[in-house]
């Protein structure tokens, strides 16, 4: 444990910012595995508003910091793959 007090308190900031960052990074995961149920499904209307709901996430993850830009870049890409599978 650090001994110098400003320190002390870096460490604490860290620490919440790795929790907000990890709640960005999981409820995009949850997102794209809800895409992804949907799509299997065949269900069009579930389909297109998680896609929107994933990609809102992703786009407020990365004005945030949570992900680097290009990250979210193909995370959307990705999506919209998956997205485009289901209205062939």
């Amino acid at each position: 444990m650090a001994n110098i007090h400003s320190q002390k308190k870096r460490i604490l900031r860290a620490e919440r910012e790795r929790l907000e960052n990890r709640r960005y990074t999981s409820s995009i995961k949850t997102y794209y595995r809800r895409l992804s149920a949907a799509v299997a499904g065949g269900d069009e209307a579930t389909a297109d508003a998680e896609h929107r709901r994933l990609v809102s996430a992703i786009d407020k993850a990365v004005k945030r910091g949570a992900l680097h830009r290009n990250t979210g870049a193909r995370k959307k890409a990705r999506a919209a793959r998956v997205r485009a599978g289901a209205q062939d």
